[in-house]
């Protein structure tokens, strides 16, 4: 049934609910380094990828965690964006909105896209780090993976379409749904069931949408719904039970990499299919878990001076761990073969390790150049507290 154009929005965040955007905004981003830091073969990870390295305790918990239960980090961050975009509305008009998102998304987009660009070229000048960026693989122009073997049209789409830093997609994404927000909202207000159908089918099958990704659809229109509906995100809905549910986010993680180990070639729709829908099992049930089962967590951390000083580090942790993941993993995997376990070693160690060099970096631009830091971050973490 159609829905009224308007609904009335909330006069003021929540202080938990404003903690809680803050935690999991900083916590996805980690999680996101611990995804794209998975050193197995094949590296380039989708719902129904196998593995082809030999089944152990380290090779089973990197498929477990990366391809499986820190899955829910681009939902619940799509989720959030939404949430806060919808949550402002009316404050100002559209179009000095849209200016808004141009400086704080688009123009960090451009900015960062172009920087490592140019750490690439740099890179590449050197033996060591170019057979770095040789091996990890990641240009979208493979087999070629270096720079110099570009045209300058295909450096023009390494700048604007296909960054070395391919998370930014993410940004981009929210630039086009903070865009067409007035037809987004239309729609939800007026058809939420023919909205959530659609998009949860491409959000399901991964149909991909030009600019935007299907997964980015369903979870950002869903915050945006909470947000115009003035729903209570707080509060557990009644028919959620968090322990059976936390069970079913573990047991289809679990059975997930079981499957990506044992069942080997040839591929089949039907394995596909199943492993694709253990996945989206886990997206799902992993948002709810995290979101309503963790205040505890939530609470014991944003009591901590030195945590909420680290959220306003997000936006830089986000920009900088790819590429620079991929080619320290390579480096590390490369020099360090002699040490045992390396591979996991380096999965887990390696994340911390870049938290802590892009709140590092981010802390000292923001002290000695503010604003150079306001204009790369978009305006993202100055405050110090």
């Amino acid at each position: 049934m159609p829905q009224p154009d308007t609904l009335p929005a909330p006069a003021r965040l929540d202080l938990f609910l404003s903690q809680k955007l803050r935690f999991w905004s900083l916590v996805a981003m980690v999680l996101l380094i611990y995804v794209h830091a998975y050193n197995l073969h094949p590296r380039y990870l989708q719902p129904f990828t196998p593995v082809q390295e030999p089944l152990g305790p380290g090779t089973w918990l990197q498929y477990f965690l990366a391809n499986g239960l820190l899955r829910f980090r681009i939902p619940i961050l799509f989720a959030i964006s939404g949430y806060l975009f919808a949550w402002r509305d009316g404050a100002e008009p559209h179009g000095q909105r849209v200016k808004r998102r141009l400086r704080t998304l688009g123009l960090p987009y451009l900015l960062w896209s172009g920087l490592w660009l140019l750490a690439l070229w740099a890179l590449e000048q050197f033996p060591i780090t170019k057979q770095a960026v040789v091996d990890a693989e990641i240009s979208p122009f493979w087999p070629r993976q270096l720079l110099s073997q570009l045209s300058d049209g295909e450096l023009l789409v390494r700048w604007l379409v296909e960054p070395a830093p391919f998370q930014l997609w993410f940004l981009r994404s929210l630039l086009v749904f903070n865009l067409v927000y007035p037809w987004l909202k239309k729609v939800l207000l007026r058809w939420p069931t023919a909205y959530f159908w659609v998009a949860g089918l491409l959000w399901f099958f991964m149909v991909p949408l030009p600019l935007i990704e299907g997964e980015g659809l369903l979870f950002f229109g869903l915050g945006v719904w909470l947000a115009l509906r003035n729903a209570d995100v707080l509060t557990p809905p009644r028919w959620l039970r968090l322990l059976p549910l936390a069970a079913l986010w573990l047991g289809v993680c679990a059975l997930k990499t079981w499957l990506a180990f044992h069942v080997g070639p040839p591929f089949s729709l039907p394995l596909g299919l199943t492993m694709l829908a253990l996945h989206k099992v886990g997206e799902v049930s992993g948002v709810l878990v995290a979101w309503f089962g963790l205040n505890g967590l939530v609470r014991w951390c944003m009591a901590r001076a030195w945590f909420r000083w680290l959220t306003g580090f997000s936006f830089m942790i986000y920009v900088l761990h790819v590429p620079l993941v991929n080619y320290a993993t390579e480096l590390a995997l490369r020099y360090g073969r002699a040490v045992p376990h390396i591979h996991l070693l380096t999965y887990l160690g390696l994340p911390l390790l870049i938290v802590a060099v892009s709140a590092g970096l981010g802390a000292l631009l923001r002290w000695a150049l503010p604003q150079v830091y306001a204009v790369l971050t978009g305006g993202r973490g100055l405050a110090t507290s």
